[in-house]
């Protein structure tokens, strides 16, 4: 199992281990009302982001996979994250076992086609190096990540409720043909 976050570079974008000088913009991206409401409906809190954080951190560790900072390279700043993680949503047997991508953009990177630039990388590692079978959840009303679910492989598998918001569950069994 790999142990080490791997570095990935694109074009304009470095996907990189979360360091703990990244918590304040971590913080930052995921108090923006526009950033949280697809995901959670309402902004996290600093505690709520700092739990997450440290989660993102101990998925590599205990998977072999996870999360990257998305880095601008022209900035050097980070704009978001994208990766995989086991969820334990007890969604069902369809969904659960399996590892779920998510990828999350600062209001100012949305709209530039970096979520695709590296939500792509990160797919084609996955796809070398840990071959199988993902999951993703989706807000029916996200279009933007409808669109990008479906151009790297996901399918409609359900909608359902979970914590009390509806959701689309998708499902990737193999990489598309580009």
């Amino acid at each position: 199992m790999i142990r080490a976050v791997p570095l990935i570079n694109t074009s304009r974008l470095t996907l990189r281990p979360l360091r703990m000088e990244d918590f304040a913009r971590f913080a930052e991206i995921w108090a923006d009302p526009e950033v949280a409401r697809h995901v959670f409906g309402q902004p996290r809190s600093r505690g709520q982001s700092w739990r997450a954080f440290v989660r993102i951190a101990g998925q590599w560790q205990l998977t072999g996979f996870g999360q990257w900072a998305i880095e601008d390279r022209a900035s050097g700043k980070m704009i978001g994250q994208t990766g995989f993680f086991n969820g334990g949503r007890d969604l069902g047997a369809d969904f659960d076992p399996f590892p779920e991508t998510g990828w999350v953009l600062a209001s100012e990177a949305q709209q530039k086609g970096l979520g695709s630039e590296a939500t792509m990388a990160v797919h084609d590692w996955y796809d070398r190096v840990i071959p199988g079978p993902l999951v993703c959840m989706v807000a029916p009303e996200n279009e933007t990540s409808l669109k990008l679910a479906n151009a790297l492989g996901y399918s409609n598998l359900r909608t359902t409720e979970h914590d009390g918001s509806k959701v689309q569950l998708m499902r990737r069994d193999k990489a598309p043909q580009r």
